[in-house]
């Protein structure tokens, strides 16, 4: 069974599943699906951790500290959130292999490098076998691809980064990869009464008609 592993290279959670793929290699075949993430925000209409003060210092003490806790190397890069369009675009230029995902991401999360200098992704780029990467990175089909991919990701109704995609099921977060794995090695778990009655809760209140 194949698995679609959304992603973007602004998420240090899709950094910390990117590590743990291994596990996931020898129940399915994966492929890297690059997005942006702000245009899941944007379809959506949700905010992103960073942009809620609290909520952003939390992310990145939860994230470092979940990193040292599966014994992940990680160090944040200089400045976050970054513009993650650069990083994206050479993963997708360099054919969008395993290993040019892990270069980058690694070049920002493990290396705490900034994607968003010139210098960097050069270099990135020449590892990947990309001597010009300015003008790799602004290809129009480069750019449509991204876009492509990001589109592809909200009609199947992906709302955050990393999202494992299989069949018609989403799987959300870093954290629910033994989930992926249980319902690959048995789907009928997913299928019960229980299950099923959730899938079709009904909404019994929201924001709009609540009672102040």
């Amino acid at each position: 069974m194949n698995v679609s592993w959304v992603f973007d290279v602004v998420s240090p959670f899709s950094y910390l599943s990117l590590k743990q793929l291994p596990r996931l290699a020898q129940y399915a075949e994966i492929e890297y699906v690059p997005v942006l993430f702000a245009g899941l925000l944007n379809h959506h209409g949700q905010v992103g951790n960073a942009e809620i003060e609290s909520k952003r210092r939390f992310t990145y003490r939860f994230a470092l500290w979940r990193a040292r806790e599966l014994g992940i190397p990680m160090c944040m890069p200089p400045a976050h959130p970054f513009n993650p369009l650069p990083g994206l675009r050479l993963i997708i230029a360099a054919g969008g292999t395993q290993s040019a995902v892990e270069s980058v991401f690694d070049a920002a999360f493990m290396h705490g490098l900034d994607l968003g200098s010139t210098s960097v992704i050069s270099e990135l780029a020449l590892e990947l076998g990309i001597a010009d990467a300015v003008h790799a990175l602004e290809e129009p089909s480069i750019k449509q691809s991204l876009r492509d991919h990001t589109d592809w990701a909200i009609t199947r109704g992906v709302f955050g980064v990393p999202t494992f995609v299989v069949g018609n099921e989403l799987f959300w977060g870093h954290d629910s990869l033994e989930m992926v794995i249980d319902y690959l090695l048995d789907p009928g778990k997913f299928t019960d009464a229980e299950m099923q009655r959730i899938d079709r809760l009904p909404v019994g209140a929201t924001r709009s008609n609540r009672n102040a």
